[in-house]
């Protein structure tokens, strides 16, 4: 397969911007797939599942016509072996942000590929980087709660927006924590025969 169709099954505006670098078609199929996982899962093997599970959701949709992968991922922040999902208020926002600041934290992102007709095995990995906080105030945090952003990310906080202001040192893969491991995914799309469009 020279070229080939990518279907990425999220809504997030930066996944999106991200996939496009590869120079392949791109279409944005949001997964609705259930994210709950068992309790005794690894954070590897939470990112893992649950890109899996929304490609293949995705996959369900797909028309098996089309020539091309679907592309899940999935990325959560580890704090001390909790795993900080999307603050469910401002002050959950707060306590998740008091929590990180001047500290180092673990992100995990995982990422399927899959194939749309079925004849190629999927390919499932993960990344996982370390981040460090600088010390943050009250007010910083306060403020950086009322700009909107930490509502909608893991963790409270987005380091492609205002959140880079926070991190002192990421250790690891960028694009990991901004939530699609680039680097991986590349390497999964050069064993599948994928030539890249540039």
């Amino acid at each position: 397969m020279s070229s080939a169709k990518l279907i990425l099954a999220s809504s997030s505006p930066r996944r999106q911007e991200l996939i496009r670098l590869f120079g392949l078609p791109v279409i944005v199929i949001p997964s609705d797939a259930d994210e709950s996982v068992p309790n005794e899962l690894t954070p590897s093997q939470i990112v893992e599942t649950l890109a899996l599970r929304k490609a293949n959701t995705v996959r369900e949709k797909a028309s098996t016509s089309w020539d091309g992968y679907i592309v899940g991922s999935d990325t959560i922040v580890v704090r001390d072996g909790s795993v900080l999902n999307k603050p469910k208020d401002a002050d959950d926002a707060f306590r998740m942000l008091s929590s990180l600041q001047g500290r180092t934290h673990q992100v995990y992102s995982g990422i399927a590929l899959v194939d749309i007709s079925g004849m190629y095995q999927s390919s499932v990995g993960h990344t996982m980087s370390q981040v460090t906080f600088h010390p943050m105030t009250n007010e910083e945090i306060w403020r950086y709660i009322r700009s909107g952003e930490p509502m909608d990310k893991a963790g409270a906080y987005g380091v492609q927006g205002l959140g880079s202001l926070f991190v002192e040192r990421i250790e690891g893969d960028f694009y990991s924590v901004m939530g699609l491991p680039m680097q991986l995914l590349y390497r999964m799309l050069l064993n599948q025969g994928v030539t890249l469009g540039w």
